[in-house]
Formats: C-alpha cells, structure tokens, sequence
C-alpha cells in the first residue's frame, strides 16, 4: 500500500514533499494510517485532534493516544478542547455540523499561524460510498453524486482510492494502534446506518461495487465539468450581476432548451430546492417571490431578481433625536446646522430645522404613502413616483423615508419633499448627508 499510496501522490497532487501538511487526527485507523504513509513518504507533517468533550473520558483518551502517537512519530502535534454541544446550542446547529465548524474553524487557524500548506483528512472510498448514497437519498443533483473532492481549497483526501478493507490490513500488517470511535457503532446516523446495514450487502450482492462506483464518479464528474462549460456560456448570455445581487433575464433563459435544468444549474449553489415553484416564477405575475434559506428570488416583469434575504433588523424604525449628529446604521448619515446652503445632489439636501418634529423616523415605504415633490403644489403616491423613475421591486425595497410624524421629508437619494425646503424666513437651517 505505500508504493501504491507514493504512485498515486506522484499521479494525482501538483504537491511534492516541499509542501508542509497538517493530518486531521481522531486517532481512529483512517487518520493513523495516513499520518503512518505521509510520515514515511518523506512528507513534514503534524497532527491536529479536536476533543470534542462529546464522549467523557473516551474522548480524554483519544487526545492522549493521538499525543503518544505523534511521539512515536516525532511530529508536532496539535490538541485543542471544545464545548460543542454549547456552540451547538448558541449557533443553533445540531452536533454533527457544530463539531465540523469548530474543526475547520480551528485547523485554519494552525494553518495560518504555523505555516501548514494543507489539511489532510483520512477520507477514503468507503467515505466516498457512502456519502454518494446520502445525497442521492436527499435527492441531490449530478454534482452531489461526483463525490468527495480529492483536493477543496486548502483541504486534501490522499486515501479516496483505498478501500476501508486495504487500510485497516495495512495497519494490522505494520502492527499500528488506532481507537474505535463507540458512536460509530450507532445506528441513529443516516451515514452509520448505511455503514453497517445497507452497504455490507450492497457488496456482497455485487462485485467491485466501490471501484464500479468510482468509475461512475468519474464519468459523473466528466459531465459535471461538460455542464460547468455551458453555465458559463449560459451565464454570461442571460444574467447580469449587481450590486446587490443578480438579474436573470427571463426571454433569454426561455429560448434556451431545458429552461428548467437552466435555473437549477443557476440556483442550486443558493440554497433553492423547490424546483416546481421556482420554474413556475417564469410565468408568475410581478411581485411573486421564492425564499432558500439565505437568498430570495423575486419575479420583476421581464426578470428574476435573486438577493440576499434582508435581514429582520432592516425592517425597523430608526429613531433621529434633535441632539443627533450622526447615525451608522441604517444608513451612514450626518445631521449639520449650518449658516446657508451649500452644494445639493442626490446624497445632500437641506431642510428648515424648524418645520421638523422630532424625534424623525427613518423607515421603509409603505403602501398608500405620498410625498408633496419639491417643486409641485400637489402629493404624489410613492407608488407612483417609483414607477415614473422605473425602479425596481429590490430597488424599492432598498429605499428609505425620512419622516417627520407622518410627513415624509425626504424619499433618501432621490427627493426632497416640498413642505420642508429652505425659505427666505427660514433661520434655522438642518443640512442631511447620507454617505454612499
């Protein structure tokens, strides 16, 4: 298996032993192995071990055999303690993804202050296995079922082409100590599950499943790679990018054949499941809208606006008292007295301090309000003016109001209202900037 393990580092990693890595290591038979043929392929190494306080004293134990091995081996290593069931609960994850995020949380870190090239991790083809039958269990998409990536940033899975079975002979071979993790015993894990009741006879049932499977990753992969190349011919015909996010033109997606596999294409990477619903915006009036869980995408006439979802805090009023001489958030805006005016644009407007009402409120649109234009006699509905400047549903959206009470005084970055402007008798003059 060295030889084999040295061939395939030669083969398939633009890497030789110049580069400096950092084993992930549990202690359990995949990482132990892959510390063993790094060390004795000439890499320089260290190791890195996550106590994740989940398992008692088993979990102390890990940490001190991962530290008597990395002496064996006269390598640094790396420990470090973490309270994950009470990260879990702060950032509202379950165990499993808050472990993974403290991992690589913290093995960046060593990579930056230690100066490591990459972490390897001891992932291998049975991993890969069983990580093809999740998602195609979630009902994942063509690149779910490509399989683990061999290298991901700053991350490399050196023994993909090595089975369970290879790795745990070698380590008897070489007479090598490892931990059996007791939590992989259980069944309560879809992965453990599939470990110890799907695939055992899934391979007694048919020879060479993990190499047949491989194979069919690779061809997966192949057309994955095929479907990447038209995206981004597809990408550049049909989206635009914002600054606030993207503009899909409908017309130009729907002369496109397989306007359905387009968008998931298009949309998967955020978040988007529901793919009924998001094919059915096509055809959808103005206003209609689908959430994923970070982003929204909104029907807007002849367009699919996809945005960030806003966030719960944007949604309030602000209050400005008298005393105010400058705001963050939402906005960066600065409340002067001055003497007379000076330059006016679209950021700077100057009002007369003393028709105000404090405390003003800056606040989003709402339906039925209207404004007196600077320069008019008569009101004028926002929906109205919002429509003759041709803006947007995300470009409204975007928009604050000053008010004061009730009154708007000024729609922010496009007009002033003509109730507040600056007169011959005004003697208290109020200038209000708003910073791009």
């Amino acid at each position: 298996m060295l030889q084999k393990f040295k061939e395939h580092i030669d083969s398939h990693f633009s890497f030789r032993n110049d580069k400096k890595l950092l084993v992930a290591c549990s202690g359990g038979v995949d990482s132990v192995v892959l510390s063993f043929l790094l060390k004795k392929s000439g890499f320089n190494i260290g190791l890195a071990h996550c106590n994740f306080s989940l398992r008692g004293k088993e979990s102390d134990a890990d940490e001190t055999f991962v530290i008597d091995w990395a002496d064996k081996l006269s390598i640094p290593v790396f420990t470090e303690t973490f309270d994950t069931k009470e990260f879990a609960k702060n950032h509202k994850l379950s165990t499993q993804m808050a472990a993974r995020d403290l991992r690589y949380q913290w093995f960046a870190e060593i990579l930056k202050d230690f100066k490591y090239d990459y972490v390897a991790t001891g992932h291998h083809a049975d991993d890969d296995l069983e990580t093809f039958f999740i998602n195609l269990s979630r009902g994942s998409g063509l690149q779910g079922l490509t399989g683990i990536p061999a290298i991901n940033e700053t991350t490399v899975r050196l023994l993909l082409p090595f089975s369970r079975a290879e790795i745990v002979a070698f380590a008897e071979e070489n007479k090598l100590q490892w931990r059996e993790d007791s939590s992989n015993a259980s069944t309560d894990y879809l992965r453990n599950k599939l470990r110890h009741d799907v695939i055992p006879d899934y391979k007694n049932a048919a020879e060479g499943v993990l190499q047949n499977v491989q194979k069919t990753q690779k061809y997966l992969k192949d057309s994955q790679d095929l479907i990447e190349d038209y995206m981004a011919l597809v990408y550049n015909l049909a989206v635009t990018e914002n600054f606030d996010g993207y503009t899909l033109h409908i017309e130009k997606l729907q002369e496109l054949p397989h306007t359905e596999a387009v968008l998931y294409q298009l949309l998967h990477p955020f978040g988007f499941t529901d793919w009924q619903v998001v094919s059915e915006l096509l055809k959808a009036q103005s206003g209609k809208q689908v959430f994923s869980s970070t982003h929204r995408l909104l029907k807007d006439r002849s367009v699919l606006l996809l945005t960030k979802n806003t966030s719960e805090k944007e949604k309030d009023e602000i209050l400005v008292k008298k005393s105010t001489k400058k705001i963050d958030f939402p906005l960066q805006m600065e409340f002067n007295p001055i003497d007379k005016i000076g330059y006016i644009d679209n950021s700077v407007i100057y009002v007369d301090n003393d028709k105000l009402h404090y405390p003003l409120k800056l606040r989003k649109w709402r339906k039925g309000d209207t404004f007196q234009p600077f320069g008019m006699k008569g009101k004028k509905k926002l929906s109205k003016f919002f429509k003759d400047e041709k803006l947007s549903l995300v470009a409204k959206e975007k928009i604050w109001l000053l008010c004061s009470d009730s009154e708007i005084i000024w729609i922010i970055g496009y007009r002033v209202d003509e109730r507040f402007k600056v007169t011959s008798k005004t003697t208290d003059i109020l200038k209000i900037t708003v910073k791009n």
